[in-house]
């Protein structure tokens, strides 16, 4: 893991990028964030899409940053993107169904 942070800013044109080295965990944390990962002639450009305004922005952002922080990756995000502290709880995952138990088959009996 490198030592550069990511750096997740606001570019001169209005649009959120992320700058740095990534390896494939923080590139698939970044897409489940919603940033675009896009090749280019020098690498690849990773964004946010365009357009979806800057409250969803900032906070994709500041989800992304706190993902990547509890992944143990240094980051740096912007302070105009922040949506609160990257101190607090991570947004909730997706609700799963509770685990169901195993059943004794039909005809057979349950062993004590």
């Amino acid at each position: 893991m490198s030592t550069e942070p990511i750096r997740i800013t606001r570019g001169q044109g209005g649009e959120v990028e992320v700058e740095g080295t990534l390896d494939s965990l923080a590139a698939d944390i970044l897409r489940r964030a919603g940033f675009l990962i896009q090749p280019t002639l020098r690498g690849h450009w990773i964004r946010l899409p365009f357009d979806l305004g800057r409250d969803w922005e900032n906070e994709h952002a500041t989800w992304a940053a706190q993902m990547l922080t509890a992944a143990r990756y240094p980051v740096h995000l912007d302070p105009d993107l922040r949506t609160g502290t990257l101190e607090q709880a991570a947004p909730p995952g997706p609700v799963r169904p509770p685990a169901m138990t195993a059943q004794v088959p039909p005809g057979r009996r349950a062993r004590r």
